[in-house]
């Protein structure tokens, strides 16, 4: 399974990552969400090598040109709430894609234990397709296999990009054992290390859905 750290790289991806972490950069959650959906286009960017091409023919108002241009368009799947800023950043790309939204949120058992549930499926038909799940936060992975498991209802996807924004270590190496290696790509602007003990990353950024749209009750 290939795996793309894309703050291994010196590019202003960095900078936008920094502003995201910044706990005080994070009270302005207009410019956070912003930051965001900027992540998204980056990532959508780096994808979008990945994408088979085709020749196309175009007329200017002089003659022909020729541009290879993708020769497909992916399906952009999301999870909410979270997931809204970065999914916008990636169909400010791929403008031309189909889109496919799951709902999954932690129910607490106590203050340290979740299960993970899935209310809701909004999905295009996704058999040969190319699949990408966005999700800014890829904390267990838990949210991230039950969403795939949810759109697989929906068809047997060609090949799937998994793109987080921050991950765990331990996240990885649960969808590196859950999605089918052999056609799953994981892109990431970062991997962290470890979780704590609420199954939050850090050193992470805290939680997307509240800094982005407030804290939720």
């Amino acid at each position: 399974m290939k795996i793309v750290e894309l703050n291994q790289s010196n590019t202003i991806l960095n900078r936008y990552l920094a502003e995201i972490r910044d706990i005080h950069i994070q009270k302005d959650s207009l410019r956070f969400r912003r930051n965001i959906e900027r992540i998204g286009e980056i990532m959508a960017y780096e994808i979008s090598r990945d994408l088979p091409y085709q020749p196309m023919e175009i007329q200017t108002p002089l003659a022909l040109a020729t541009e290879n241009v993708p020769a497909i368009q992916p399906v952009v799947a999301t999870i909410l709430r979270a997931g809204l800023p970065l999914h916008q950043g990636f169909i400010n790309y791929f403008d031309q894609a189909e889109n496919a939204f799951v709902s999954a949120f932690r129910k607490y058992i106590n203050e340290d234990h979740f299960d993970i549930h899935i209310e809701y499926i909004a999905s295009p038909r996704l058999d040969g397709k190319t699949l990408i799940i966005t999700d800014p936060m890829l904390a267990t992975g838990g949210s991230m296999e039950l969403a795939y498991k949810a759109l697989l209802t929906k068809g047997e996807p060609a090949h799937i990009h998994v793109a987080s924004i921050i991950a765990s270590r331990q996240a990885v190496e649960h969808v590196k054992k859950t999605f089918p290696a052999d056609k799953t790509t994981i892109w990431c602007a970062a991997v962290d290390p470890e979780l704590n003990a609420h199954s939050y990353i850090v050193p992470g950024l805290g939680d997307a859905g509240d800094l982005c749209y407030g804290e939720k009750e």
